[in-house]
C-alpha cells in the first residue's frame, strides 16, 4: 500500500494547530484556562470558536484513520498491549513530569498555594488535598490537564480492537461500505445524523469535563469520528469524493458557522430552545468542516513533503511539552510588559522552539526519553552478515 501522505501532513498539521489554540488560550477573555493575559480580549471568543468546534473532531478523526493501519497484522490483545504502551508511558511520565509545573502555576496564580515548586511537588506526589478549585482536577490530587487526548485515544483504541470481530463481520462489512459509498448530499448529510442525536440526548445533561468518567457527550461524539476515520481509511473512492466536496463543504460550513453564531446571539437569556438549534449548528458546522479539511488535505498535501517524516516523529513529543512550555513562558514573560501585539508573538515563537529545542536536541536522540514520549526506539544500523559481505562505499566524486 502506498504512504497516504496527504493523512500524515494533516496529522501534523491537526497538532500544530492544538498548541496554536494554547497559546491563545491564555488570551481570549471570559474563557477558563490555566492562567490568563492582562491583554485578553474579547474579540478573539469568534475565531476561538471557530476552531473549537472541529480542532479536537479531527485530530479523534485522523487517529481513526491510523488504527486502520496499526490494526493490521495485530490480535485485538496485542494491539491493546500494544497502543497501552505507546499511549499509557507518555501519559504516567506526562502526569508525573510535565504536567505538575501547570497546576502549581495555576495554584499559585490563583492564591490556593504559596509559592514554592519543591514543596507542591511534595503534595502533589502524595495525592493533596488541595483547597477547592486550586487547579483543573484538583478533585483527583493530580491532573493530566491537555494530556486528557491520551486516555481517551487509549480507550477508544481498546474498545475498537475488542470490536474487531464485529467489524470484520459480515454486517459490519456492509455497515462500512455503506458508509464508504456515501456520496455527494448523502456524504455532507447522513454522517451529522448521529452527532446531533448526541446534541438532543447528551448534550444538555453531560458537559464536557475531560475527566474521563462524566464526559458521556465527547464520548459519543469522539467515539463516532473515531470509527469514522477508521472506515474512512484509505478508501479511494471516498477520498476523491472528498476531495470533489471540498468547495461546497466549505461554503456550507461557512454558512453552518454564520447561523451557528446568530442562533447563539438569539439564544443569550433566551428559550433553551434557541441554545439547541445553535448546537445543531454546530454539529452540521462540525461535520461540513471536516469534509473540507479532508477533501482540501487530499487534493494539496498529498505528496512526499521534505519534513513529513520530521513531523511524524516530532509531533508526539511537541504535543506533550507544549502546554507546559506556553505557561512556563507566559510567567517569564509578564513582568516585561511586552504589550498585546510583541508578547502573543514571542510566546508562539518561544514555544516553538522550545518544542523544536527539546525534542531534536534532547528527546529524539535519547534511547531512555524516546518511549517516555511515545516515540519508538531508534533503529540500530544493520551490520552485514558475513554470508553478505558489505558492498563497498561509492567513492566520491
Amino acid at each position: 500500500m502506498n504512504r497516504r501522505h496527504d493523512i500524515d501532513a494533516l496529522r501534523a498539521l491537526a497538532f500544530g494547530l492544538v498548541i496554536l489554540y494554547h497559546v491563545a488560550m491564555y488570551y481570549v477573555a471570559d474563557w477558563h484556562w490555566h492562567l490568563k493575559s492582562p491583554h485578553a480580549a474579547e474579540w478573539l471568543q469568534w475565531p476561538m470558536r471557530a476552531l473549537n468546534l472541529w480542532r479536537m473532531d479531527l485530530v479523534f478523526l485522523i487517529s481513526g484513520v491510523a488504527f486502520g493501519f496499526l490494526r493490521q497484522g495485530h490480535a485485538p490483545l496485542r494491539l491493546i498491549g500494544r497502543r497501552s504502551l505507546r499511549l499509557g508511558v507518555p501519559l504516567a511520565f506526562g502526569m508525573a513530569v510535565v504536567v505538575p509545573y501547570q497546576a502549581y502555576v495555576q495554584a499559585l496564580g490563583n492564591g490556593s498555594i504559596g509559592p514554592g515548586f519543591l514543596a507542591f511537588l511534595a503534595r502533589y506526589y502524595t495525592g493533596g488535598p488541595w483547597p477547592r478549585g486550586a487547579f483543573d482536577g484538583w478533585e483527583a490530587g493530580v491532573t493530566w490537564n491537555h494530556l486528557w487526548y491520551l486516555a481517551y485515544l487509549w480507550v477508544y483504541t481498546g474498545v475498537l480492537a475488542l470490536l474487531t470481530p464485529l467489524l470484520d463481520s459480515a454486517a459490519g462489512q456492509r455497515l462500512r461500505q455503506a458508509f464508504t459509498r456515501l456520496r455527494g448530499l448523502a456524504l455532507l448529510l447522513l454522517p451529522m445524523g448521529p452527532l446531533a442525536l448526541y446534541s438532543l440526548t447528551l448534550w444538555p445533561r453531560f458537559p464536557p469535563t475531560h475527566d474521563l468518567i462524566h464526559d458521556a457527550w465527547l464520548h459519543a461524539v469522539y467515539f463516532t469520528l473515531f470509527v469514522y476515520g477508521y472506515w474512512i481509511g484509505v478508501d479511494a473512492g471516498l477520498w476523491a469524493a472528498l476531495r470533489r466536496l471540498r468547495w461546497i463543504a466549505l461554503a456550507l460550513a461557512l454558512g453552518w458557522f454564520a447561523l451557528h453564531l446568530g442562533l447563539r446571539t438569539v439564544a443569550v437569556g433566551g428559550a433553551p430552545g434557541w441554545r439547541l438549534a445553535a448546537r445543531l449548528a454546530a454539529d452540521a458546522y462540525l461535520w461540513t468542516t471536516l469534509v473540507a479539511v479532508l477533501g482540501w488535505a487530499h487534493h494539496r498535501l498529498n505528496r512526499p513533503w521534505p519534513w513529513l517524516g520530521w513531523a511524524n516523529e516530532s509531533v508526539y513529543p511537541w504535543y506533550v511539552l507544549h502546554q507546559t512550555l506556553i505557561l512556563a513562558l507566559a510567567v517569564l514573560l509578564a513582568p516585561l510588559a511586552l504589550g498585546p501585539v510583541a508578547e502573543p508573538a514571542v510566546l508562539l515563537l518561544g514555544t516553538v522552539l522550545g518544542c523544536w529545542v527539546l525534542t531534536d536536541g534532547l528527546v529524539r536522540r535519547s534511547a531512555w526519553l524516546r518511549p517516555l514520549f511515545g516515540l519508538s526506539p531508534r533503529a540500530r544500523p544493520r551490520c552485514p552478515s558475513p554470508a553478505s559481505p558489505a558492498r563497498p562505499a561509492a567513492r566520491s566524486a
